[in-house]
Order: structure tokens, then sequence, then C-alpha cells
């Protein structure tokens, strides 16, 4: 009876209007960071794509309204009459710069990719006399702005004859750095030690080993690497600006370039040639990415079946 009496005193009291703070639901964590995340993307997306808005409203219109009407709006529907100026102004020299720009960026961008996958391949699962140099010099190499590469580039080429040609654009596009820390860094992500071994056990060659298997498994990675170096040569406009004399082998930047400077020369006002031209210039890049959508997918399901 004592004991049942003493248990009474010592029961706990509540407190009305008190409530224990319990452990944070994670449920209502994992919303609340979603939310966050969600409302950053949209903030960055909406300061991505006004750049792009602006610039398809301004291809619609014609001189008067570029200068007369409300800039983030409609005034008049001219795209059709810009498009035709452009493709046909100074007897369609537009339709050569793009040329141009899809060989210095395709073909560049492709061999570029194939020596970067092979050159990160090799400093990631082949072990040789000074790597670690070689490394830091990838790395290192990467570091310095191609703007201060640009006039070194001329004088080389300037020296050995291949200034506004071609290959003064595609050499450099070939040797890329930044791709080859990309590709080192994806092998050793991706290539197992035990998958080489095999292949060299049943005789295959490092030349079959590389192409027929390096490469397979490397697609996302390649796919990367070689869409960074096409838009980085795509928009290229120093180098291009510094080795390129003659119009016929200039890219899209440069020649857009030139036609705004036209206005201050011969006082033709070319403004709505130069908006709807760049317009146009960005299209090839929005098609590329989108077609490279089918590699990253492929490989991120090949890595989670393996």
């Amino acid at each position: 009876m004592a004991l049942t009496e003493h248990r009474k005193e010592k029961a706990p009291q509540t407190v009305t209007g008190v409530r224990r703070i319990g452990r944070p639901d994670p449920v209502a964590r994992s919303r609340g960071g979603q939310r966050f995340v969600l409302v950053g993307l949209v903030l960055a997306s909406a300061y991505s794509l006004f750049p792009v808005y602006w610039l398809m409203i301004a291809a619609t219109k014609d001189r008067v309204g570029m200068y007369q009407s409300n800039g983030l709006w409609f005034s008049g529907w001219h795209l059709w009459d810009n498009l035709q100026q452009v493709f046909t102004y100074e007897d369609g020299i537009f339709l050569r710069w793009t040329a141009n720009s899809f060989l210095y960026a395709g073909v560049g961008s492709l061999g570029g990719t194939l020596i970067a996958l092979a050159t990160g391949y090799g400093l990631a699962r082949f072990d040789f006399p000074g790597r670690g140099v070689v490394f830091a010099c990838v790395v290192g190499s990467f570091l310095i702005p191609i703007a201060l590469l640009t006039l070194p580039l001329y004088l080389l080429f300037s020296a050995i004859g291949l200034v506004d040609t071609p290959w003064a654009m595609l050499i450099p596009c070939l040797i890329n750095p930044f791709s080859v820390y990309l590709a080192k860094v994806y092998t050793e992500a991706t290539i197992p030690f035990e998958l080489l071994e095999a292949a060299r056990i049943d005789g295959a060659g490092e030349v079959r080993i590389f192409f027929s298997i390096v490469l397979r498994m490397m697609t996302t990675g390649g796919a990367t690497v070689f869409l960074l170096a096409f838009v980085n040569t795509w928009n290229a406009f120093f180098l291009p600006l510094t080795v390129l004399r003659g119009e016929e082998n200039w890219t899209l930047n440069l020649g857009l370039y030139n036609w705004t400077g036209k206005r201050l020369e011969s006082g033709v006002d070319v403004t709505s040639l130069v908006l709807t031209g760049a317009l146009l210039s960005i299209v090839p890049m929005a098609i590329m990415m989108v077609a490279m959508r089918r590699f990253w997918r492929t490989g991120v399901t090949l890595g989670a079946l393996k």
C-alpha cells in the first residue's frame, strides 16, 4: 500500500499547453530542400533564357520597330524578311560563315575528342616514367586562359605559313588539355583494371582494346568532351579574329562582328540582320544539346546495369 502511494506521488505531472519537440520529419525536410532547389533552378533558368527571349523578340522586328517599340514585346512580324536578307546579304556570305563554323567546330571537336580520350586513357591506365609530370603539365595548361595563347599561336602559324587557312583553327581545336583531364577522370571512374587484363589475356592488342572496349564504355564521357569542345570552338572569337583575315574563312561570330562595325563605317544599319544571324547561330548548339541526350542516357543506363 505504501509502495503504491509512493508511485502515485512520483508520477510525472503533465503541463497543459506544453508539447515536447520531436525529431524533424525527414519527409518534410526533403520537401523543403526540393522547394529550395526548384526555386533556384527556376531563377537560374530565367536568368539564362532571358537574353534568348529578347533575341527572339528582336529578330522579328524591322529597323523602325527595333528602336521605337518595347524591347520585350513584339512589334509586327518581319522574321521571314530578316531571314531572307541574312541569307542574301553580300551574296550569301552568311552561309559560308556557317559552313566554316561547322567545319572548325565539328571536325576539330571530333578529332580533339578522340585525342583527348586516348590521352586520358593512357594517363589513367598506363604507368610510365614522367607520368606525374605530364599530368601536371596538362593541369597547368588548361589553367592558362586561351586569350593569352592567341598571340603565340599567331606568331607560330605565321612562321609556318598557316595564317588565314582552316588549319589555323583546326590545330588548336585538336589539342585541349581540359578535355584530356576530363577523359582521365572519367576513365578512372568507369574503366576497371580487371576488364583490361581479361582482354589482354584473351589476346587483344592495346589498339583493339581502346577502340572496341574503352571507347564504347566512355560514350557518356566522350559526348561530354565533344559537346564542351564544340561549344567552345563555335563561340570562339579572339583566335579567329587573330589568325583569319579573308572573309571566306571567317566564322559566324567574326562575320556578325564585322557586320556590326559596318554601321559605323558606311552608315548602313544592319542591326536587324546581326540579331537575326545571332539567333540562327544558337540553333546548331541547341540541336547538338538535344542530339547528345541519348548518349548520356545510354551511358548512365549501361553503368546502372553493370
